[in-house]
């Protein structure tokens, strides 16, 4: 605000007066942040923004850059660039002349193999420094990069990946997770087997350094590309809109999308969030607990562009308890410790006290994603974590990699609230008819473009997944999926999903890869999964199936479904609960009400829900009713 004032002769009366100042004038204020972070331009732009209508505007168009340039601006030899630990490897500093030593050498492989910008790699790498260093590799020659955890199964992996051809593939070995080791050279051996794209898999021996990997095609070990004398790190000028990550996230239907981001957008999203929103400073340390198929973990990455360290921690928050995280937060010196709502109200459930075990004097803020945090998670952290801390919740996704709406060091801070609509962030609350609403529950939408918004969904040349999915409700306004009140003073609520998609743990998962898992298991004909947010900050995910003529649901047919379900994916996949129904309900048009029976669940007079004249089988809904009154409430 001082900045503006000075070079613009622009004054606020407070934070709503920018906030409003930010998103009317879109041009003159993102213009404003290119001139505030003095970003790094190899040729200038033309025009900040221009175009027809959401989503397809251009921005900043005849600028040459490149984001991981900016990664390397406030190197310094009296501090880490990377803090790491795991729960097999103790505490590591890695300075910020080894970064660039090892980005350049892998760099420099990545080159010998022929690759150019806009080529492809991908990573099935946990949480460790080398997904870091191949990332950051990556992005300087303008490859494309794309992760996924380990924890995912081979499937999923292969549903994402396969969809951008990668030519390179990370991977490692296999991954320690609540003490027990999980080998994953099987997987890595069909990850390669099953894309032709692939010609090289460098692998990381991160569990067994003496395993034998003679099985996996095509494999080098990533020790092995270190030879010689470090070779200089270049950084390839691209244009704004060039892609620089492909994230994913599941619709209902058909494969994830492949939601893909540039390297402008993310820059200019990132520096203005990290900066305003987070207030992250030079010099300290930044931490997220996420995994490489979280986009939490791409904003990790990007806090070295506002001068931090990044702090990273490879394992289970839990292990050997609850105190993990917190143990660590305290030896690792994080000023800035992020996690998710339900690991607050997990330490909140199981009483835990950590200030009365540990030395938080650095810590500045706690932030939390992922879910509605409760006003009971609020307490819990001013009253057993630090009573001078900044909580700052926030609210994004892998659709823009970023938030929305978050933190603001000049706002207040009301309880089970979150601050504010980000700056350049045109954040409304919609009813059905699309009239904004102040202080009742709608539609989150976003009415103005923002740079970081998609570039595009890979392979979807007529953008139809992606226009679907944002802008088939409201045409020309992104519609985001959640539920959100407007306070009178700009904070908000946030209430859940409104569609159907599945917030497990932070993760978006969606519900195609529930189904296509339960579909293998024989004796079940149908299913239907919702996931709840509750009032106190837990979920409660239950799967609904309906079982062939003659079929249980047993135990052992419980165990089978769940099996399948961790094999296929992830544990984040397996159900809270398995249970009976006689039919699944259908629209006419044939297509399951998962997004009905979830408000129903939640509530919902069920004509309000869904209007039975599109229903094909109506009294399939009965079920549901009643299992709200008998389960859900009393």
């Amino acid at each position: 605000m001082n900045y503006l004032q000075e070079t613009r002769g622009l004054t606020f009366e407070n934070y709503q007066a920018l906030w409003k100042w930010s998103v009317e004038e879109l041009a003159e204020f993102w213009e404003s942040l290119w001139m505030y972070f003095e970003v790094i331009e190899h040729a200038p732009y033309e025009r900040v923004i221009q175009g027809e209508g959401m989503p397809f505007y251009r921005w900043f168009e005849g600028a040459k850059i490149n984001y991981a340039e900016h990664l390397f601006r406030y190197a310094q030899d009296d501090r880490p660039a990377i803090v790491f630990k795991s729960e097999r490897h103790d505490l590591v500093e890695i300075s910020w002349a080894e970064l660039r030593g090892q980005v350049a050498m892998i760099q420099q492989y990545l080159r010998d193999l022929g690759l150019k910008p806009g080529d492809r790699v991908a990573a099935f790498l946990p949480n460790i420094p080398e997904a870091t260093i191949a990332f950051i590799a990556a992005a300087s020659m303008g490859v494309v990069w794309s992760s996924c955890s380990p924890d995912f199964g081979t499937n999923s992996v292969l549903d994402r990946f396969r969809q951008i051809e990668p030519r390179v593939l990370f991977a490692v070995d296999g991954y320690t997770y609540n003490g027990k080791p999980y080998d994953k050279r099987e997987e890595v051996k069909r990850l390669k087997e099953s894309m032709p794209s692939v010609e090289k898999v460098v692998l990381i021996p991160f569990l067994n350094a003496q395993a034998d990997f003679s099985e996996i095609p095509d494999v080098i070990l990533w020790n092995h590309l270190y030879r010689g004398d470090t070779p200089p790190l270049r950084f390839e000028p691209l244009p704004f809109a060039h892609p620089i990550w492909v994230l994913y996230s599941s619709g209902t239907t058909g494969l994830p999308k492949a939601i893909t981001h540039s390297h402008g957008g993310v820059l200019m999203e990132h520096l203005k969030y990290l900066a305003f929103h987070n207030d992250v400073h030079e010099g300290e340390r930044f931490f997220w607990y996420s995994t490489t198929g979280w986009m939490m973990w791409n904003f990790v990455q990007a806090s070295l562009l506002v001068g931090a360290t990044i702090v990273l921690y490879e394992g289970s928050p839990a292990y050997p308890d609850l105190n993990a995280l917190w143990a660590f937060a305290e030896r690792a010196k994080i000023n800035h410790f992020g996690t998710s709502a339900p690991f607050i109200v997990a330490c909140m459930k199981k009483g835990l006290s950590p200030k009365e075990k540990y030395d938080f004097s650095q810590l500045r803020s706690v932030s939390s994603t992922g879910a509605p945090l409760p006003p009971e998670g609020f307490d819990w952290v001013y009253e057993q974590v630090k009573d001078d801390v900044w909580l700052c919740s926030m609210s994004g996704g892998t659709d823009v990699c970023t938030a929305f709406v978050g933190g603001c060091p000049l706002e207040p801070l009301y309880e089970g609230e979150i601050q504010c609509r980000a700056l350049g962030a045109s954040v409304e609350a919609w009813d059905e008819e699309g009239r904004s609403l102040i202080e009742e529950v709608g539609e989150m939408v976003i009415t103005r473009p923002m740079p970081s918004m998609p570039v595009f969904f890979w392979n979807d040349p007529d953008n139809k997944r992606y226009l679907s999915s944002y802008f088939e409700k409201y045409p020309g306004v992104w519609r985001h999926g959640d539920w959100i009140k407007i306070t009178e003073r700009g904070s908000l609520i946030i209430y859940g999903r409104s569609d159907a998609t599945l917030n497990r743990q932070g993760v978006r998962i969606g519900t195609a890869e529930i189904y296509r898992a339960v579909d293998k298991v024989r004796g079940i004909e149908d299913s239907l999964i919702v996931n709840l947010e509750l009032p106190d900050g837990s979920h409660y995910m239950p799967l609904f199936v309906k079982l062939e003529e003659g079929v249980h649901l047993d135990e052992a047919l419980k165990k089978r479904i769940k099996t399948q379900l961790r094999s296929d994916y992830s544990p984040r996949h397996v159900p809270d609960e398995i249970i009976e129904v006689p039919e699944i309900p259908y629209t006419i048009s044939g297509k399951k009400l998962e997004a009905p029976v979830k408000k129903i669940l939640m509530g919902m007079d069920a004509g309000k829900a869904a209007s039975k004249d599109s229903l094909k089988n109506p009294s399939a809904l009965d079920f549901f009713i009643a299992f709200r009154s008998r389960k859900l409430h009393g």
